[in-house]
């Protein structure tokens, strides 16, 4: 049985707000009725909520959501959910999928565990998607960190069988925890040797590409559920 406290305490996020420009604001109003899900604890109808039956890719934390973006425009067959709390974030992508005409991806301005919990039904799901989620360097903050075993045996409970589950960090420790992490949920087994390559689906952004170039790593972890 689960822990009733760790559920109550169980965040996906941290609410750093930052500033929201009229854009942002703008795009928010206008992008929430045509590809906004408003939260609500039922059942969510993916299929309906794309209109078309396809593959289901989740995405926790996308940022800015240039990268999200970009893999929906790469991947036309599949459809995206990404969820985000950040309103800075929200009103870019959805100025990106304005701008590049994108219909395969849809965005949820909530709290992800909470959509776990309530929106969305066992083995729905072809993949999700964690990119770069914040590190929390410090060791006392380590607890704070988002892929920890209790929100990925809520993942995988959400996976298909056969679907993937990765993740990518450029902070080497915490892509150790990572792969602990995964490797310590008995549904899951890597799809790699250890780290996985960058797979073609996930591009490569702009600070990641100066990381390399100054000799940083990046770690691509990448399981599927039996």
């Amino acid at each position: 049985m689960e822990n009733p406290a760790f559920n109550r305490a169980i965040r996906s996020f941290v609410l750093r707000q930052g500033h929201l420009s009229p854009a942002q604001q703008r795009a928010i109003d206008e992008g929430m009725p045509k590809w906004g899900i408003e939260y609500q604890p039922a059942p969510l109808d993916l299929d309906q909520a794309f209109g078309r039956s396809a593959p289901k890719i989740l995405e926790i934390g996308f940022g800015m959501g240039g990268a999200t973006a970009e893999i929906a425009a790469g991947n036309p067959g599949n459809d995206y959910l990404g969820i985000e709390v950040h309103s800075p974030g929200v009103g870019n992508l959805f100025k990106l999928i304005d701008e590049q005409g994108l219909s395969n991806l849809r965005v949820i301005r909530h709290d992800a565990v909470e959509v776990l919990d309530h929106m969305l039904a066992d083995a729905s799901l072809d993949g999700v998607h964690i990119f770069f989620p914040d590190p929390w360097h410090k060791k006392r903050h380590n607890k704070r960190r988002l892929i920890q075993a209790p929100l990925v045996e809520k993942l995988v409970k959400k996976l298909k069988p056969g679907g993937y589950l990765h993740a990518a960090t450029d902070w080497e420790e915490y892509a150790v925890q990572i792969m602990e992490v995964f490797s310590g949920n008995s549904d899951l087994h890597n799809s790699a040797d250890g780290y996985a390559p960058r797979p073609d689906y996930r591009p490569l952004t702009k600070f990641e590409a100066r990381g390399i170039r100054l000799g940083h790593g990046v770690w691509d972890v990448i399981f599927t559920r039996n």
